[in-house]
């Protein structure tokens, strides 16, 4: 924790208060100590420019500070190398900003400047523990933060930014997400990419569309033309007036189905929570539109169920309804992963939240190979399990099967 009594306090020249504050910066990048910075009491030209906050990220496996310039209806950010972000925020008090607060793992910095120039550095030093400072030692790394106007409008958050409590499971699946996401993007072919295009069918609210947007957009840089795909007109208006209201290019919402919705092109292919074999559909259509990732989070399994023989000697056990719907569901989605394989994808299923969080917590995650492999084995695997179930129709097989066009 943080001790109430500052360490120093001292009235400066502004160049020297300036550079002292600088120099701290610098020796927390160094030896890695630094936790976050913020620049206020904006005095410059820009029109409705806030503040800077920078925190500190990693960027395909190499260490980067992020900037988000937050303006009064918008957020955009900036990444820099670690030498180039101090030089930056140099630039930046020097320019417009009158007052800094740096957090390290070893103390805090403020510097205050008032309008005759006049500045003041104070500085606090950490409680002497062996433990780091509370909000670096208790902050979990979110990969979407909570302060983006868009939650807000939304409705996740309430006029002072704070998480609506009702939505907190729902925030830890967005995020969680988000993190299972960037690591596939990340294994790709499409890890190099400047611009992308995303397709996440039954969109909802569209909280996980908004999110990947702005990861993309404002974390990784990426040119990215996101479209989320809704049934619900209301809900379609709804998101599209959000985004339009904080200015959120490449961003926007259709109504569609995604058993109906046509597509040449997709490379990052979404359908959570899609009902029994829409499921299948999505599957379906990221595969024929070339996507690089599909990931699926299914919902239903009403498909095969009704098709299962109890095969002998696990009868006796598939009698009762929950473990014959529970049977259904792995059949389904273990059928479902090697048609993905079989189709060029390397392929994964696994709970990506905890069951206290949703109970539709199963995923599948399929990343296009690089390289190419027989179908002819991962198919023969699909006919010996159906035959073992005595299943006669699998609507992503019939799908795969069926002649272009049609």
């Amino acid at each position: 924790m943080m001790s109430d009594q500052p360490i120093a306090t001292q009235p400066h020249g502004e160049g020297a208060a300036r550079d002292e504050f600088l120099a701290a910066l610098r020796a927390s990048l160094a030896s890695q100590s630094f936790v976050k910075l913020v620049l206020a009491k904006y005095a410059g030209d820009e029109v409705d420019l806030q503040q800077v906050a920078v925190r500190p990220v990693i960027l395909r496996g190499e260490p980067r500070l992020s900037f988000t310039y937050r303006y009064k209806t918008k957020d955009v950010t900036k990444n820099f190398k670690p030498g180039a972000a101090a030089a930056k925020v140099g630039e930046l008090l020097r320019a417009s900003f009158r007052n800094a607060h740096l957090q390290t793992t070893d103390e805090t910095v403020d510097l205050t400047t008032n309008r005759r120039g006049e500045s003041t550095l104070n500085r606090k030093k950490a409680v002497s523990d062996g433990q780091p400072a509370p909000e670096h030692n208790r902050t979990k790394r979110r990969h979407v933060a909570l302060d983006r106007p868009f939650w807000a409008l939304l409705g996740v958050t309430d006029g002072e930014g704070r998480l609506i409590p009702a939505l907190s499971r729902k925030w830890k699946q967005i995020d969680k997400f988000v993190e299972v996401f960037a690591s596939a993007l990340a294994s790709s072919t499409l890890a190099d990419a400047r611009t992308l295009c995303v397709m996440d069918f039954g969109a909802g609210k569209g909280y996980l569309t908004f999110a990947l947007h702005d990861y993309l957009q404002h974390t990784l840089g990426v040119n990215a033309q996101v479209t989320g795909v809704e049934l619900r007109p209301e809900l379609v208006q709804l998101c599209n007036d959000a985004a339009k209201n904080l200015a959120m290019e490449g961003l926007r919402f259709e109504q569609g189905d995604v058993t109906h919705y046509k597509a040449d092109a997709i490379e990052v292919m979404i359908a959570l929570h899609a009902c029994d074999t829409a499921t299948d559909h999505a599957i379906h259509m990221g595969i024929k539109a070339g996507a690089a990732i599909i990931v699926c989070a299914p919902c239903c399994h009403k498909e095969v169920r009704p098709q299962l023989l109890s095969p002998h000697p696990i009868r006796a056990i598939l009698k009762h309804g929950v473990h014959l719907g529970q049977e259904a569901d792995m059949v389904t989605d273990g059928l479902r992963a090697l048609l993905l394989e079989a189709n060029g994808y390397a392929t994964q299923v696994f709970e990506f939240v905890a069951l206290e969080h949703t109970s539709k917590n199963k995923m599948i995650l399929a990343v296009r190979r690089a390289d190419s492999i027989s179908s002819a084995p991962l198919l023969a695997q699909v006919a010996e399990v159906k035959q073992f179930y005595g299943i006669k129709e699998l609507c992503l097989e019939r799908l795969l099967a069926a002649p272009p066009g049609s």
